[in-house]
């Protein structure tokens, strides 16, 4: 078969999916999105079906199998609602929520009256809301699951939609294969029944901040420090207002053109806090006022960000770097044996600190799904993407307003000792070693790029990184809880971790430099060897 031939068979088959798809997709504006996208645009749509992956669907938003649209959440939800009616009796509570990126209400209502259909008690949320109060609802409530249409910290244009089981957390597998089978043999999303949902009129923001202000109680004086804070066009900033003020912090500025929600998220590039330039606003608004402390939410709330005022002016901390912070802070109020948990992609700092406060530390894979799963007696487990769950028995997942809440308190209990976030830093640098980091993110256009790049680094290793010996470890060869599609080099004194992002198009190296201390004069020195090595292994990790 000529080429012309085969490309005149490959459109032909192409214009009978679409033909299909429209027939079974029951939005109007849909169908004519469809119909109006050229060939090469409809081909990318029609490439594959968005796949059931890492805690549910996340993609653009757009019309078509390979997108987030009314027909796929429809077809989502079906399959949900198969996998839960099998292990759960009729009538059975399931919590629906959202944020406010574009297509989230249209996505929410369409999956509750799936649910509602299949014979589910349905709560669908009024407003859109924080992904940890639908985490938190949904555990409070005895829900047999939890569904959140967001997409988190992604690009404008993407949206997703994460399912909650087993109490309120992250599914996790075989769930998520057996949900994305029952997925595909449901039927065309214009056939499968829908009843019409009234959202409810029950308090859901009041129980969870009730819970907040009970885990962290408010104290007298600590309404003398300001902070500075930005939601980044997300659904937490009013709520995290509120949240601060119960536990006594009425002192809150916040960044105005980044307040209210807004789906184009216009001021930033990426609405991730951890995007270089992100949070401009926020620390040029903290310096302006005097502030304590600067917190940024990521627009979903899950996530948090802390800046603080150093010799250099105001700088935005590390996950890592919060991380220990908290964890200091979480196992000296804990009781003895109490367990910590974080990710092979984060510091290694967490285990020497939970053995030296005398509790357990457990690393886990990359993702909260498997954090809050990580054993009994957990307390606090974080990832150095600015995730924390600071009260696990409530939200089993990360909440970035309860983590704001708490380093709030943190950060006024050191200020009247005349300290700072970064005294505890300076502490446990000298006390375990100066520990420096850095993530490098290599986006690419084409997934497959991303598999060529992890090939040449199996195949060919180095030998040698800043002048040390390295060991290299394939994860994929692990037989117990940590195998994974990812590389683990170790040198004398540093790691690398290089894997392939679960929500976005990136390879990502997590790097790390521990240096030791000889004593606090020494601090300085040891920082600035051990940044001397990150630079070469942040060359290393462009390059391989």
């Amino acid at each position: 078969m000529t080429a012309p031939d085969q490309d005149r068979r490959d459109l032909r088959d192409l214009r009978d999916r679409l033909e299909r798809w429209l027939a079974d997709d029951p939005d109007p504006d849909a169908r004519a999105e469809l119909l109006s996208v050229s060939d090469d645009d409809l081909a990318d749509r029609f490439a594959a079906t968005l796949a059931f992956g890492t805690a549910g669907l996340r993609g653009p938003v757009r019309a078509g199998p390979n997108g987030m649209n009314v027909a796929v959440v429809v077809r989502a939800s079906a399959g949900v609602a198969a996998y839960l009616a099998a292990r759960h009796e009729p009538g059975s509570e399931i919590v629906v929520g959202r944020d406010a990126r574009h297509g989230s209400a249209a996505f929410a209502t369409a999956a509750a009256e799936v649910f509602a259909a299949s014979g589910f008690r349905v709560t669908l949320l009024p407003d859109p809301l924080p992904t940890p109060i639908l985490a938190f609802t949904t555990r409070a409530r005895g829900a047999v699951a939890g569904v959140q249409i967001t997409a988190s910290h992604n690009p404008p244009a993407d949206n997703g939609y994460k399912l909650y089981l087993d109490g309120g957390a992250q599914l996790v597998s075989p769930a998520d294969r057996e949900i994305e089978a029952l997925i595909r043999a449901a039927d065309g999303a214009a056939r499968i029944p829908r009843t019409a949902v009234t959202p409810t009129t029950d308090d859901v923001v009041g129980p969870y901040l009730d819970r907040l202000r009970d885990r962290v109680p408010p104290r007298d004086g600590h309404s003398r420090i300001r902070i500075a804070l930005t939601p980044l066009h997300g659904v937490g900033g009013a709520i995290a207002v509120e949240a601060l003020g119960r536990a006594g912090f009425t002192d809150v500025v916040t960044v105005d053109e980044q307040f209210d929600p807004d789906p184009d998220f216009p001021t930033v590039t990426f609405p991730n806090p951890e995007e270089a330039g992100a949070a401009d606003l926020l620390l040029a608004l903290a310096e302006r006022t005097g502030a304590t402390l600067a917190v940024a939410l990521d627009p979903d709330a899950d996530r948090c960000a802390v800046g603080v005022r150093g010799p250099g002016g105001w700088r935005m901390l590390s996950g890592d770097e919060t991380g220990a912070v908290l964890a200091d802070h979480i196992l000296r109020t804990s009781a003895p044996g109490a367990l910590v948990a974080t990710t092979i992609v984060s510091s290694t700092l967490l285990g020497p600190l939970a053995a030296a406060r005398g509790a357990r530390h457990r690393r886990t894979l990359t993702g909260f799904k498997w954090l809050v799963r990580a054993g009994d007696g957990l307390v606090y487990a974080y990832e150095e993407a600015i995730g924390h769950c600071v009260d696990p028995d409530a939200v089993r997942d990360k909440d970035g307003i309860s983590a704001a809440v708490l380093l709030a308190h943190l950060a006024a209990d050191l200020a009247e000792q005349g300290r700072t976030v970064l005294d505890v830093l300076d502490d446990l640098d000298v006390e375990f070693g100066a520990r420096v980091g850095a993530q490098v993110s290599r986006r690419v256009d084409d997934l497959a790029e991303i598999g060529a790049m992890t090939t040449r680094l199996r195949r060919n290793p180095p030998t040698t990184l800043a002048g040390s010996p390295v060991t290299t470890s394939d994860m994929n060869d692990r037989t117990d809880e940590l195998r994974t599609d990812a590389l683990e080099l170790v040198g004398d004194r540093f790691r690398v971790v290089v894997r392939p992002s679960g929500t976005e198009p990136k390879l990502k190296a997590y790097l790390e430099v521990i240096e030791p201390v000889d004593g606090r004069a020494d601090l300085d020195s040891a920082r600035a060897r051990a940044r001397t090595v990150l630079t070469e292994l942040e060359e290393f990790a462009r390059t391989f």
